[in-house]
């Protein structure tokens, strides 16, 4: 069997033809919004605060994200209690949760009048802050820090049980166990952790426009969103697109070159026992730990399904249609996304590293709100482009999820084309067939995962649906922050509960279809 993926064909044109559509996507809107630029363009001292504010919130939440997630991971990775593997697939629910819905519980609980300012009231302390940079960075820990405990426990699975066992025999002191046996992983992990939840904290704009806002917390994200709604400046939020474009993608592409592939040491695959780790100070500490990120992440949610049974009889009927609108954008992110993933990740799957992963990376880079704002200006001579908002938002949901999808792939077409490579070319199978008898049925647990990751992100989104959607006509998440506005909170928080149902009801769905009857 070969060791190394066979370059089997399955199609000439795709894979270029998916990377040529990401591009003209995102190029395309940046020439139209550039185009319609009046004169020269300042940046000014609001513009420098954007830009500085948005770096610091960025560094500062992927700093505490990942400090957070190492004590967390460490505790997981070497505790066995019943209800851990319940426990490590919740830290995957902050992904997939709509950002919105975990705003809302995160004012519960953190808020002025949240749960915690009522404890601190009792103790005679003052009332947290949650608007500007503190609420900013509550909400980027709450998402990102489950990113980086999973990647962080994945490091640690991969140490092999045997050297734990040798560190046990010899009776090695901590200091020494963490600086020969832990060190090493953290040092492989950590930095590309750090760089992706970076880049992601870098096009926040939903977290920005519900947390932050104000001259001394608005994000570049946000003053876009300012320069297009409010004052209908082009010029400048072309000029901050590019800005925008300018070091959002020179992270991604950093994140790209220092986030290596785990390397798999030779072991026997048994699970690992840490008796370098039974005393009983350690076992405390690990369940501080343990409880600790728990009730961070759990309590959010849990006041979130609190207020929201109360509200769901309270909600106006435009909730339930915008509902339906949100699922059938969903619908047309996720097919869209199988369509641009497939060939892209195949085509990379026979190389490292390669162009075309760059390009995926440039929906991540690009402004989401800029996207949207150079295609309105692109429909807008030849139709209404209220009447294109939706579709528009579907693939700029498609694009945002695009890296992800293809870093999940690609491990698994990597082994299908390792192990029937060969075969499929002495056969003769490429194009459809290849893909409906040897690709799909090897890669159908991972193709269901990113599906389910782009419906769920693609029904919770808030982003460019906010710049054109008209008011009878717009998506659940636009519905539930138009009755936040409107200081409706009992039915905003009903939406928030349904909008939290339909995010992993769709995720559930098309994770559950890719593990059923998935080929060995």
């Amino acid at each position: 069997m070969a060791r190394n993926p066979q370059p089997i064909r399955t199609s000439a044109f795709a894979a270029p033809f998916a990377a040529g559509i990401v591009i003209v996507m995102i190029l395309a809107a940046l020439g139209a919004v550039a185009s319609r630029a009046d004169g020269a363009v300042r940046f000014g001292p609001a513009d420098w605060a954007a830009l500085r504010f948005t770096l610091w919130q960025a560094l500062l939440s992927a700093l505490f994200s990942v400090v957070f997630a190492i004590p967390v991971a460490r505790a997981l990775a070497r505790r066995r209690f019943r209800g851990r593997g319940l426990l490590v697939t919740l830290l995957g629910a902050p992904f997939i949760l709509p950002v919105i819905v975990a705003v809302m519980g995160i004012l519960s609980v953190f808020g002025r009048t949240g749960w915690v300012s009522q404890a601190l009231a009792l103790l005679g302390f003052e009332p947290l802050s949650i608007y500007g940079l503190e609420g900013v960075l509550i909400a980027h820990v709450f998402f990102n820090m489950p990113l980086a405990t999973r990647l962080l426990v994945q490091g640690w699975s991969a140490v092999p049980a045997e050297q734990f066992r040798l560190v046990g025999q010899l009776g090695l002191p901590p200091t020494v166990v963490f600086r020969t046996v832990e060190w090493p992983v953290l040092r492989q992990v950590v930095p590309g952790a750090f760089a992706l939840i970076f880049v992601i904290c870098l096009t926040s704009f939903a977290v920005a426009l519900t947390l932050g806002g104000g001259p001394r917390a608005t994000t570049i994200e946000l003053a876009i969103y300012q320069a297009f709604r409010f004052e209908f400046d082009l010029g400048r939020a072309a000029a901050l697109s590019l800005v925008q474009l300018a070091v959002a993608g020179g992270a991604a592409l950093l994140a790209l070159w220092i986030l290596p592939p785990l390397v798999m040491q030779a072991g026997r695959d048994r699970s690992p026992q840490r008796w370098d780790a039974r005393t009983l100070t350690v076992r405390a500490l690990d369940c501080f730990w343990i409880v600790l990120a728990a009730a961070f992440l759990l309590l959010p949610l849990v006041a979130v399904l609190q207020a929201g049974v109360f509200g769901l009889f309270k909600m106006p009927p435009l909730v339930w249609s915008a509902a339906l609108t949100s699922i059938w954008v969903a619908i047309f992110s996720t097919v869209l996304l199988i369509a641009l993933a497939l060939p892209i990740a195949a085509s990379l799957a026979h190389r490292k590293r390669g162009g075309l992963e760059s390009v995926t990376l440039l929906g991540l880079a690009a402004s989401p709100l800029m996207i949207g704002t150079g295609w309105f200006i692109l429909i807008h001579p030849y139709a209404d482009p209220q009447v294109f908002a939706l579709p528009v938002t579907a693939a700029v949901n498609t694009l945002m999820a695009l890296p992800f999808a293809v870093r999940i792939l690609l491990p698994g077409l990597r082994q299908a084309f390792t192990d029937y490579g060969r075969l499929s070319g002495a056969l003769g199978l490429h194009g459809v067939a290849l893909w409906r008898i040897v690709l799909i049925p090897r890669i159908r647990p991972q193709l269901g995962f990113a599906a389910g990751l782009t419906a769920a992100l693609s029904v919770g989104d808030l982003g460019v649906v906010t710049l054109f959607a008209n008011p009878e006509f717009a998506t659940l998440p636009l519905q539930m922050y138009r009755l936040m506005g409107s200081y409706r909170t009992d039915a905003a928080a009903g939406a928030a509960l349904l909008l939290l149902a339909l995010a992993l009801a769709m995720f559930w769905m098309c994770d559950a279809w890719g593990r059923r009857h998935a080929a060995g």
